[in-house]
């Protein structure tokens, strides 16, 4: 049985009379977990107050998939007190760490304890306080660690294509540009006159000229490796098809290799066919440093992104330019926009610059663009295209950016929650109810601007104002 004594370990009981000490003893249920045993789940309904005095308990709470410890119950302590208090399910799940002991004070009797001594009431309440900004700030933490998680999933998704291009590129150019330099050697021992070598080189750059600027004609390119292929076979070159492709990219027509191949058609050395192969090669080696140099740009491009849209190397607080932060949250969801979602942006270009926090206005952005693209997965009520617009104007003396989906709409009794701490529509492990609230901390306490949204089936609009 609980005794008095042991109660008196915990400052708030030291405020109870010891005749409300007594009766808290004679109320109290003893329960024994053993390490491993599970108090109370995620979700399910409160079961009183509790009362720790030996062994620690393990606080957990799922989130994206996986138990993660928020905090510990080392003994003498108390718990429970808040659920009691909200009539709410309990949002973290208790699991003993080894034999614990404790006593459980059904929800009515703490209630009348509770208000029987203000004292008491004080404490627990301050307790409450505590507990709720603990639980608070480890959410939105993790908040920022799973946005940051989907921005950098698909950054590396993003990078792989033209990191492995890249990588292609190098170890192919390598043994074309050997097999070119033996070319060169084999046909300066032939002492070819300067005038035909010259007509070559010109057909090369124009080639070049042709691959750095193509036409993208699809059509007139297909009859071009149709006339070169028929062109390459007549003349006898031995697996004609590998010459086609780099060939036509370089626009080279059959007529223009007639009169350069003239002189060798009789000849019996290697001659015979290798300026046909040196240009297709030259071609080659030009379209792999063109698609390196892509893949480069690419790269360069997706890093500039992410650091301009963490703000790195500046001042929390500067002057930005709203659709820059805009910009770079596109480019890092460009993985998941690709996937048939059309953004249409209505920007007005006139905007000037503000004062503002721009890593945390990026977070805003990142927050109110992947509910879009969540709402979009569940498709259109008219079976339309999915489709993101995003505007932004001036308005009186306030800048407004309006961030619209044509998904299904948010019912009207989640509407008026959405904004709620811990409040989520999303399946367990998806979310954690905290991301629009941070969306509305860092714009109203932050910036001192205001969040509104307007929803109905094929319609959703999240708009931000900020002073200018």
């Amino acid at each position: 049985m609980l005794c008095s004594t042991a109660l008196l370990q915990m400052e708030p009981f030291q405020a109870l009379p010891p005749e409300r000490l007594d009766w808290i003893c004679d109320r109290t249920q003893h329960i024994h977990l053993t390490a491993g045993e599970v108090l109370v789940r995620e979700d399910e309904p409160a079961k009183g107050f509790f009362i720790q005095l030996s062994g620690q308990i393990t606080v957990s709470r799922r989130s994206n998939g996986t138990d993660m410890p928020v905090g510990r119950h080392q003994s003498p302590s108390f718990f429970g007190e808040i659920q009691v208090l909200t009539e709410d399910v309990v949002p973290v799940t208790l699991t003993a760490d080894c034999n614990t002991d404790l006593y459980r004070l059904d929800c009515a009797d703490f209630l009348e304890v509770l208000h029987s001594c203000r004292e008491f009431e004080k404490h627990i309440f301050r307790t409450v306080e505590q507990r709720l900004r603990g639980l608070e700030s480890f959410i939105q933490t993790r908040e920022k660690m799973a946005a940051l998680g989907t921005l950098s999933a698909g950054l590396a998704h993003e990078l792989n294509n033209p990191a492995a291009a890249l990588v292609r590129v190098l170890k192919d150019v390598k043994p074309a540009i050997l097999e070119l330099q033996r070319m060169n050697l084999v046909y300066g021992q032939h002492q070819v006159d300067d005038d035909h070598t010259e007509q070559w080189i010109e057909l090369r750059d124009r080639g070049f000229d042709a691959i750095a600027n193509p036409k993208n004609d699809p059509l007139a390119q297909g009859d071009l490796e149709d006339a070169l292929t028929d062109w390459l076979e007549d003349y006898g070159v031995e697996e004609a098809w590998k010459l086609v492709e780099p060939l036509a990219a370089g626009g080279v027509q059959p007529e223009a290799l007639n009169q350069l191949v003239d002189r060798w058609r009789d000849d019996a050395t290697e001659l015979r066919d290798m300026g046909l192969r040196w240009l297709a090669l030259s071609f080659d080696v030009m379209g792999m440093i063109t698609n390196g140099l892509d893949g480069a740009e690419r790269i360069s491009i997706l890093v500039q992104s992410m650091k301009s849209y963490s703000y790195m190397d500046r001042a929390a607080q500067q002057q930005i330019n709203i659709h820059d932060g805009i910009e770079d949250t596109l480019r890092l969801f460009a993985f998941k926009l690709k996937h048939g979602i059309k953004v249409e942006r209505r920007y007005d270009l006139e905007l000037p610059e503000v004062m503002a926090f721009g890593s945390e206005l990026n977070q805003v952005w990142t927050n109110l663009i992947d509910n879009a693209i969540d709402a979009l997965s569940e498709g259109t009520p008219d079976g339309a295209a999915p489709q993101i617009i995003i505007r932004t104007c001036h308005k009186s003396s306030h800048l407004r950016v309006e961030i619209e989906d044509n998904g299904p709409g948010i019912p009207a009794d989640v509407k008026n929650r959405i904004l709620e701490p811990f409040f989520t529509t999303k399946s367990m492990g998806k979310g954690s109810g905290l991301g629009l609230d941070v969306v509305r901390r860092i714009i109203e306490n932050r910036h001192s601007g205001s969040l509104m949204v307007e929803s109905r089936p094929g319609r959703t609009c999240f708009a931000v104002s900020l002073p200018m």
